[in-house]
């Protein structure tokens, strides 16, 4: 059944997921336009690399160029533009007549550990916190790269257009960052014979809405979906020989990421909402029954997901004596990996622990309160505060979770309002995400839809409801058309990593989907429900992607979260486990 009772069938084939081939992967999708070339006549850039525009930092041991345009046709130059950074040892060069620049060419015998020039992975970050844009980088800095150089990757840093950057003239909303990511990736394949590094072993990363756009393009790798818009912007579609280019990537590094946002509404209020009773949540708000409707909606879509665990045990939610279906296969699931966070933390942990709030918003480095628990059983008996949910066995140093209640009431409450993700009255990050236009926040949730459609008559007898609020604004703001011609129902599954994970959706398996994957998340977070990451790795793994690292991270929030060490150096030995040497 396709969720979104749409079957899309767009001329595409079923496509394998454990190769990247290049010059092969897109012909599955060679009907779905002519076969035009990458660029048009009237082109603007060339999508050729220049290997006579090498800088180099001699104290280093680096070669680098800044600011290439890397679309044919870009609708902002100022953000589809990338930087590249390379270990001098990847490359032979020699310096030209304007004293500055060097003309290289790839060194496959050069060798930084047990990479080559050919060898070499590439990785991407991605930068893009509540899906806002990326900035390309504008000048030179060795200690933002230092750490991936020196283990040998290659860095290429991307700028990406954003919910923020629109104009009067230009919407940057979805699915330009992610299309603009997915070009970046391509240019580098149509440019692999003069650049060095392997564009088999293209690894992104990032966190939040960066760590949600890498997983979109991890899932999502040579869609049809996205063809209209690569095309648009002069994407590289084809080699000089005419063969087709991917956009998929080898890995995705994701901490935290605020993904699957077509249903993001109705999990956060299973997951967390139905446990809240202030502010939207408060009795007697109309906001307040949405809160309850939205959860009751959840379990028929995830039931309708058809997913499985390890064991190919079917999870289903069902009816429960108290709360919103706290019960079934599903939910046992979802206590086990809440179980398992909880143990992990108290392995890696030495007592005393301290723990200090966050005094600010993330980032202010302003600091809060700090508490310190002499032993693990003052640590416990914080946790069981307001209610018994956690029993303790000093014998084995393990815990067991009882309950998902008392879990969020102590450890992950929501901090954000009804309508978490498609806002009622479109105010919402999210809602800036599928804009139509500048100042044009949209409603892009159809699962919310129905929702509300269902009960706003009852909604209307509420004296803080406002017709605002009713199911006709979805449908007026879903069917409207972007720029090149594509409606709300278009835009979201490109956005949504189980369109092309989940047999639920018209998208399942018409892409090429990456084949590692390291899955982190802070367990504490109020931003997304643990439904999120957990929907994902059971999608990943039912799909048959075997390399999937996941982890929820006891005791961290919103953040770029491991269970021990940084995330920099953590990062950095996942991919050297993963590519070729």
């Amino acid at each position: 059944m396709d969720i979104n009772r749409r079957t899309v069938v767009r001329g595409a084939a079923a496509i394998a997921t454990f190769g990247i081939a290049e010059g092969t992967a897109s012909a599955a999708f060679a009907g779905t336009s002519s076969p035009n070339t990458s660029m048009s006549t009237s082109s603007a850039y060339s999508l050729e690399f220049d290997p006579t525009a090498w800088s180099y930092d001699a104290t280093n041991d680096v070669y680098y160029q800044l600011g290439k345009v890397y679309v044919a046709n870009p609708a902002a130059t100022d953000y589809e533009n990338l930087s590249i950074y390379v270990p001098g040892a990847y490359l032979t060069a020699t310096a030209n007549s304007d004293g500055t620049t060097h003309t290289a060419t790839v060194n496959p015998k050069g060798t930084v550990g047990e990479y080559s020039g050919r060898t070499a992975p590439i990785v991407i970050p991605v930068n893009t916190p509540g899906y806002s844009a990326q900035s390309p980088a504008t000048s030179y800095s060795y200690s933002s790269v230092s750490k991936y150089l020196e283990a040998g990757h290659i860095y290429v840093w991307p700028g990406l257009r954003g919910r923020n950057t629109s104009t009067s003239t230009r919407s940057d909303a979805a699915p330009w960052g992610v299309t603009d990511l997915k070009a970046a990736v391509r240019f580098l394949r149509y440019n692999r014979s003069v650049l060095p590094g392997s564009t088999d072993d293209i690894v992104l990363f990032g966190m939040s809405g960066g760590g949600a756009q890498d997983t979109v393009v991890g899932a999502s790798g040579d869609s049809p979906l996205y063809e209209p818009y690569l095309r648009t912007i002069g994407a590289a579609m084809e080699d000089a020989k005419g063969r087709p280019l991917s956009d998929a990537v080898a890995g995705v590094m994701a901490w935290c990421p605020i993904t699957s946002l077509h249903e993001a509404n109705l999990s956060y209020e299973w997951n967390m909402g139905q446990f809240a009773s202030t502010g939207t949540r408060a009795s007697g708000t109309w906001t307040s029954a949405y809160s309850k409707d939205l959860a009751k909606a959840w379990p028929t879509y995830v039931n309708r997901l058809g997913l499985r665990d390890e064991h190919g045990r079917r999870l289903k939610l069902t009816e429960s004596d108290s709360g919103t279906y706290l019960a079934g296969s599903y939910y046992d699931y979802l206590i086990e990996v809440i179980t398992t966070s909880l143990n992990n933390f108290l392995s890696d942990t030495t007592f005393p622990y301290t723990v200090t709030t966050q005094g600010g918003p993330p980032g202010s480095g302003q600091t809060g309160t700090s508490t310190t628990y002499d032993t693990v059983d003052d640590y416990i008996a914080y946790l069981n505060t307001d209610s018994t949910w956690v029993t303790y066995d000093a014998t084995t140093n393990t815990a067991t979770v009882s309950g998902l209640g008392g879990f969020v009431t102590s450890q992950k409450t929501a901090s954000k309002p009804v309508g978490a993700f498609d806002g009622y009255s479109r105010g919402q990050t999210e809602n800036g995400v599928f804009a139509m236009g500048l100042d044009a926040p949209a409603h892009f949730a159809p699962l919310t839809r129905d929702v509300v459609k269902a009960n706003e008559a009852r909604y209307a007898t509420y004296s803080d409801w406002n017709s605002d609020y009713g199911s006709a604004a979805y449908d007026s703001d879903f069917a409207k058309k972007d720029s090149v011609g594509k409606d709300m129902a278009w835009r979201t599954d490109a956005y949504n990593p189980l369109y092309f994970l989940s047999p639920a959706f018209g998208g399942y398996r018409r892409s090429q989907v990456a084949r590692h994957w390291r899955i982190r998340t802070g367990i504490m977070q109020g931003d997304t429900g643990n439904t999120t990451e957990i929907n994902l790795l059971l999608a990943l793994q039912n799909y048959g992607i075997r390399d999937v690292d996941f982890a929820t991270v006891w005791a961290q929030g919103h953040t770029q979260a491991e269970r021990t060490g940084d995330s920099t150096t953590n990062f950095i030995s996942w991919v050297e486990s993963i590519t070729k040497k």
